[in-house]
């Protein structure tokens, strides 16, 4: 069956459980056909059955370690490919609970390979074919500890404060050819994240924390009003608007010939 959504397959990283899974869940339900990416290819095997019982979408499944160049590589090279696959909601990601000291620094570059190196593969794999179509999507999840760095390990911090960049960075480039960038900086959510992080989701105040349903629809409510920047907490755009525009500010100060006369000896 081809997708009846006219930015055709969406190609889900880290779609097994938690945010990836709802992604699946509700774009299936919009029309979109899936191609479905995690390591643990049982989990997305039987999401993929589910899905394609309850919206009659087909489902595909590809099991990859995109901490690992070798299935990166792999992924990006079926989205350069594929002209069929016309959205990429790049999800897959992790954090570390301790400190950056008290942090292991294999299990830190692992972070980064997933994060930061996997989500800028997929991601210019397959923007130069949508530019050139004049149509399609890239959603990169980012998180709060974007702007917040010293809230969660900073090194993760970093990693989600470049998906960030990065995202704005790439709709300035591609937007004006009709593709859809957006970032989706989460608070905390309801899912598997924080266990595997080491800090249990039910550690941490009730009321701050999103089921990963109601996130992922507020989501995409805010990517249909193409809000290229998403918090889905966040419950007045314009105080987003105005830490835009102070960061803009600064602009005309960033580069100058002479030191600034403050740090003049």
């Amino acid at each position: 069956m081809s997708s009846t959504n006219p930015l055709g397959t969406a190609l889900v990283t880290g779609a097994s459980s938690g945010i990836g899974a709802v992604y699946a869940d509700r774009l299936a339900r919009r029309g979109h056909d899936l191609v479905l990416v995690a390591r643990t290819g049982e989990r997305l095997q039987a999401l993929a059955t589910r899905i394609t019982a309850q919206t009659g979408r087909h489902v595909e499944v590809l099991a990859a370690d995109l901490t690992k160049p070798r299935d990166q590589l792999r992924i990006a090279e079926r989205l350069q490919s594929d002209d069929g696959i016309g959205m990429l909601v790049n999800n897959a990601g992790f954090n570390i609970a301790s400190p950056i000291v008290d942090s292991s620094p294999d299990r830190m570059d692992e972070m980064i390979q997933l994060n930061v190196v996997a989500l800028t593969r997929l991601a210019h794999a397959v923007a130069p074919r949508l530019a050139k179509r004049g149509r399609g999507a890239i959603i990169n999840i980012s998180s709060i500890a974007a702007i917040a760095p010293a809230l969660l390990n900073g090194a993760y911090g970093g990693t989600k404060a470049y998906a960030l960049n990065f995202t704005e960075a790439l709709q300035h480039e591609i937007g004006a050819k009709g593709v859809r960038v957006q970032a989706v900086l989460p608070g905390a959510t309801r899912t598997d994240f924080w266990a595997l992080a080491g800090l249990p989701v039910e550690h941490l105040p009730s009321e701050i924390v999103m089921s990963a349903e109601d996130m992922v629809d507020a989501s995409l409510a805010a990517f249909d009003q193409g809000e290229v920047v998403t918090i889905p907490a966040l419950p007045d755009l314009a105080v987003w608007t105005s830490f835009e525009a102070a960061r803009t500010a600064l602009g005309p100060f960033l580069s100058s010939r002479k030191p600034a006369a403050r740090l003049s000896a």
